[in-house]
């Protein structure tokens, strides 16, 4: 990656697109520290600190957005809103006849399909923004001297309407910037504009989890030295076994048949067809994220709980910090990435698509056998790849139990999954970029 990187600086053309990258991921980590008027960010970082660093959904978003959720900045929402738009799109093409007919219109309907995921990441940000802002208005924090601080300057008239529209129109405003600056990557820098933003944001809160492990080593080096070295060692080892699966594989053999027309011949090749171990990447993780912070993101909007009701052990039973979350937690991951993978694969298709080339897999009858057999490739490869993570996604579950000092980490799990992914991606775009450009002997 390091090399590929040194080479790709080293053409001019690519490197112009690196610095345009790199000043889009400036403005966005500057806006990420801009804090939204009549809000009072050390309230709101200190009850993010108390309620969302738990690993929960409210966790999840501070993550990905790079600690800009905890501080109230314009950034806040950040991607979350067209991440969602982009899931339900895709959910949707599946779905709906209109928009698989416009999906297989090529560029044109691709087109059409980003605008209207625009607009739905508009909408969702309008909803995401005015939800946030309902629990701003409920976020109170003793201060020290025993009396209740707001999140809202109240002083200022933060509690008025006007005060609503403008921190929902600040937030609204920052998330459509951030989309747009993602487009402006993928145009102008080195591509995947979406995945590097998200990327930068996880990346920022490193040195947070870093600064943690040095506070804990100081206030008790006899037990947390070597627990920070053994998190280290791990967050290593975990990011060489995420590559390694990420980039695995299963190959089915694909043999063509030889025909004869006038004097030549045709066919004849030997081909495969790749099905990763992880084709889902990590949308099962956030789709059973979502599912699982259902009761917790309820809760934040009721005034108060009732304890030993039966809503209060409904609540307690999903929280992050219990053995049933993370057991419900994963097999909804395993249930979920059969499900995508369902919609991704269509094995009656691929086998009507050999058997009109006249290809085959070598043992196996064309046909209702040969959709047959890749079913079953696919039920195993997904087996394996929603096991993976599974256990990827309920690590730091099970280390905020065994410590709860190490449940504010943000790295590991989910988030380094997702850094991994999008740091391959985006090799993979420099290597494409510089093949070209014909520089003979790069790649080499």
């Amino acid at each position: 990656m390091f090399q590929t990187l040194k080479k790709a600086w080293g053409v001019p053309e690519i490197r112009k697109k690196i610095l345009y990258t790199l000043l889009m991921i400036i403005i966005f980590r500057f806006g990420a520290a801009v804090t939204v008027p009549f809000l009072n960010s050390d309230v709101v970082k200190s009850w993010m600190d108390t309620k969302g660093s738990d690993g929960g959904f409210l966790d999840y978003l501070n993550t990905i957005t790079g600690g800009a959720m905890s501080q109230a900045t314009v950034f806040s929402l950040s991607i979350t809103p067209f991440i969602n738009a982009s899931i339900i799109m895709q959910l949707l093409t599946y779905a709906l006849p209109p928009l698989e007919r416009m999906r297989d219109e090529g560029e044109e309907g691709r087109k059409k399909i980003e605008k209207i995921t625009a607009f739905v990441a508009m909408v969702l940000a309008v909803v995401m923004s005015y939800g946030y802002y309902i629990i701003l208005k409920r976020m109170t924090v003793e201060g020290e001297d025993g009396v209740a601080k707001r999140a809202l300057k109240y002083m200022t008239g933060g509690d008025g309407i006007f005060a609503a529209v403008v921190i929902v129109t600040c937030f609204v405003a920052g998330a459509l910037i951030v989309v747009w600056m993602g487009n402006r990557i993928s145009d102008k820098g080195i591509g995947n504009g979406i995945s590097i933003l998200l990327f930068a944001g996880i990346a920022a809160r490193f040195p947070t989890d870093a600064a943690l492990l040095v506070k804990l080593t100081k206030d008790n080096p006899s037990k947390y030295l070597f627990v920070s070295v053994g998190y280290l060692l791990f967050i290593i080892a975990e990011i060489a076994f995420i590559v390694f699966m990420n980039e695995a594989e299963r190959r089915i053999p694909i043999q063509y048949a030889k025909r004869v027309v006038g004097r030549k011949q045709f066919g004849g090749q030997k081909t495969h067809i790749p099905i990763k171990v992880i084709m889902s990447g990590v949308m099962p993780i956030i789709f059973a994220m979502s599912f699982m912070s259902l009761p917790q993101t309820i809760q934040l909007f009721k005034e108060n709980k009732h304890d030993g009701s039966f809503y209060s052990k409904f609540c307690d039973f999903f929280s992050t910090r219990g053995w049933g979350f993370a057991v419900i937690y994963f097999i909804l991951i395993i249930a979920f990435n059969y499900f995508y993978v369902s919609i991704q694969y269509n094995p009656v298709e691929i086998a009507n698509n050999l058997r009109q080339s006249n290809g085959g897999i070598p043992g196996i009858r064309p046909g209702k056998p040969t959709s047959d057999y890749i079913q079953r490739v696919l039920n195993k490869i997904s087996l394996v790849g929603a096991i993976f993570l599974g256990i990827i996604a309920v690590i730091p579950i099970f280390m905020g139990m065994a410590d709860p000092q190490l449940r504010a980490l943000s790295m590991g799990g989910t988030t380094i999954l997702i850094a991994v992914s999008v740091a391959l991606e985006t090799t993979r775009t420099l290597e494409s970029h510089m093949m070209m450009r014909h520089h003979k002997g790069f790649l080499q």
